[in-house]
């Protein structure tokens, strides 16, 4: 049985980690609610940019150009959105997992945006082609243009065939979705009826080829700056999450030492008790 020193030593110990986490649950509420509030304010338009490449495409019949089809490589590219910091539950793991389950290891390029994510793919044998970890510490538009450009570069020069984006999706405070999307080739979703009517409508000008060259790289910079905001308030909540978790399971392990500490204490005066009650009774 662990004496009063040690039950008392690993109480104190426990408080400790008990107000450290109590901190980090504060410091993580308030950066939840400021990037919360980006990204909520923000997803309208992400979204509207995404249902407006896809009506286009749906409305212009059978295109002819490259960034609607597979590039000359075989080799993948993913943009893996992670966190530059752990303590946040399963959120930089469940993209690691569902990089790592989706897509090959030796035909994957990995752009790694977050050290959590690099250093866990690189485990898993990814090649990881270029960081951009510090990004996601202040994610800026300017930011999400320049890895699209590097991204496009390369898969006009045939390095990579396809492009897809892992982050996760931020549903509510306590949930959290991880995702994997193909930004590249450009797929149009099927379209009604009244979409396949209007397709003689939609026009090109000057030509189809100089309209998707520009808006392909805005539609790909979007949806990146979208995810990286998601990502921001999906692993502050997880965070938060994760250290109110931990506060509660500190709370439950102290009460129950406390209670170890004192019975070990009430046993032991129960003894010196005893000890002085025999030597009384021995002296007469």
């Amino acid at each position: 049985m662990a004496s009063m020193r040690d039950i008392k030593r690993r109480r104190d110990s426990i408080q400790s980690t008990e107000q450290i986490t109590k901190a980090m649950k504060l410091v993580s509420t308030v950066k939840l609610q400021k990037s919360k509030g980006k990204a909520e304010s923000s997803k309208p338009y992400f979204n509207l940019m995404y249902e407006t490449i896809s009506s286009i495409l749906r409305k212009s019949g059978n295109l002819d150009h490259k960034y609607l089809k597979p590039g000359a490589s075989e080799k993948k590219a993913v943009i893996a959105i992670t966190s530059n910091r752990g303590l946040a539950g399963g959120y930089n793991n469940n993209i690691v997992k569902l990089v790592n389950g989706e897509l090959p290891a030796k035909d994957t390029l990995v752009y790694a945006i977050g050290r959590k994510g690099r250093d866990g793919l690189a485990r898993k044998g990814f090649q990881i082609k270029a960081d951009y970890s510090e990004v996601i510490n202040e994610p800026l538009y300017r930011d999400a243009a320049d890895i699209t450009l590097e991204l496009l570069d390369g898969f006009t020069r045939g390095e990579i065939g396809e492009i897809y984006l892992a982050y996760t999706a931020f549903k509510n405070t306590v949930t959290q979705i991880p995702r994997l999307i193909k930004l590249l080739p450009v797929e149009m979703e099927a379209g009604s009826e009244d979409d396949t009517k209007a397709r003689a409508l939609m026009t090109y000008e000057p030509d189809e080829e100089e309209v998707l060259n520009s808006i392909v790289p805005k539609y790909m910079s979007s949806l990146i700056y979208g995810a990286l905001l998601e990502a921001v308030a999906s692993e502050n909540g997880a965070r938060m999450t994760a250290m109110d978790n931990a506060t509660s399971n500190a709370e439950e392990m102290i009460e129950a030492l406390s209670l170890q500490y004192n019975r070990a204490r009430q046993g032991a005066i129960t003894q010196e008790l005893t000890e002085i009650v025999a030597g009384a009774n021995a002296i007469s």
